[in-house]
């Protein structure tokens, strides 16, 4: 078995405020369609489709055992389905991880996330929390990421001008994005007079409601030439998990980002992120999380993030030039979207945002308070 994963197809449907005319499995079954068109791929058990890795949350999804409700249309009927819930970036670790180990020689990963179907995103993500102490108190992850803005601005440098910037270039890349949800363009005025929800992070720092679904089949390398002759080869992947209670961790560290990077860097190669990488795709739900997590990376000097964005560091790195997950991503799959931005970059397939010679990228996702979870994907072309 090989030492390199292959990415021979993605798909994908368009990012939308609201698909009220839509149920999940009808997101899903385009992007199925897709990538059987795309690769001529099978369900044959010998040497076809055998495992399926699909991503999907029971709170987002209304309903217990979420993956129960897209086994029919994702195909996994009498075959291996596990289901990754969290943040859908680690289903590509996960499928990394069975090919690798020479478990399975095709993966199809497929997954959705219908956020406008919810009452409330606050509650939902309370629901994070621990039941005894922390839910009672209100917790979600709009007020503790605000914790964490507020001590990041003052270590870091980072100002309301800064904020108002990277919100204003969010709009403006998404806009050569085709898949990108359509939002209104906005001056940095805009974004400083918009209401405070909790102090400091302001209605447009937010990452605004989204649904999305995409697909993707992965191989082992020996057969990528089956079903393409442009694969994108994933060569490193890292997660870690920082302290569960808010208080048990320095909410400014990057402790777990930096261990996911060092992680994803030492099995693809990457000596230095600054030199190595072409395109990097980071997980902004928050617009304060841009320089955070740059830092995190390695491609901003630590507590440097103010000035980062002050010499135009984002454009020079080619970082989100998809738009972010800042103009809109699904919570649970907005690292999914970074990878697949990532992936028509190293394919020569961005469009108007294409970068040339792109040979390496990173993507980024990240889930829970404040970077609880942080996990670090390179791709090569």
């Amino acid at each position: 078995m090989g030492k390199r994963v292959a990415v021979c197809a993605i798909s994908q449907i368009k990012n939308d405020g609201d698909y009220w005319d839509r149920r999940f499995q009808d997101m899903l079954l385009p992007c199925l369609e897709s990538i059987l068109e795309q690769t001529g791929v099978t369900f044959d058990l010998d040497k076809g489709i055998r495992n399926i890795v699909t991503c999907s949350d029971d709170v987002y999804d209304a309903r217990t055992i979420s993956n129960n409700g897209v086994t029919d249309v994702v195909g996994a009927h009498f075959r291996g389905e596990e289901k990754m819930a969290q943040e859908g970036i680690n289903g590509l670790g996960y499928a990394m991880a069975s090919i690798l180990s020479g478990h399975d020689d095709v993966i199809l990963f497929m997954g959705h996330c219908k956020e406008s179907q919810t009452e409330s995103r606050l509650m939902n993500t309370n629901l994070a929390f621990d039941p005894f102490y922390c839910r009672p108190m209100g917790l979600d992850f709009l007020n503790a990421n605000a914790f964490q803005a507020r001590e990041y601005m003052e270590k870091s440098g980072v100002t309301e001008d800064h904020l108002a910037k990277i919100v204003v270039r969010s709009r403006k890349n998404a806009k050569k994005n085709p898949y990108a949800r359509e939002n209104k363009t906005v001056t940095e005025k805009d974004v400083k007079k918009s209401a405070m929800i909790a102090d400091p992070i302001r209605e447009l720092h937010q990452y605004p409601v989204t649904d999305w679904a995409y697909g993707m089949l992965l191989c082992c390398e020996e057969r990528a030439k089956e079903f393409t002759d442009n694969p994108v080869w994933l060569t490193g992947f890292g997660n870690c998990m920082d302290s569960y209670f808010l208080g048990d961790k320095d909410l400014t560290s990057n402790f777990s980002l930096k261990k996911a990077a060092q992680r994803a860097y030492a099995m693809a190669g990457v000596k230095n992120p600054r030199k190595d990488l072409d395109i990097i795709e980071l997980k902004d739900s928050f617009a304060y999380q841009l320089p955070m997590w740059a830092e995190g990376i390695g491609i901003a000097d630590e507590g440097k993030g103010g000035a980062w964005i002050d010499k135009g560091g984002p454009d020079d790195m080619n970082v989100n030039l998809s738009g972010g997950m800042l103009n809109g991503n699904p919570i649970m799959i907005g690292g999914v979207a970074r990878a697949v931005e990532c992936i028509l970059q190293l394919r020569g397939e961005a469009g108007k945002r294409q970068v040339k010679g792109v040979k390496r990228a990173l993507a980024h996702g990240t889930y829970g308070a404040a970077g609880q979870h942080h996990a670090v994907l390179i791709l090569e072309k």
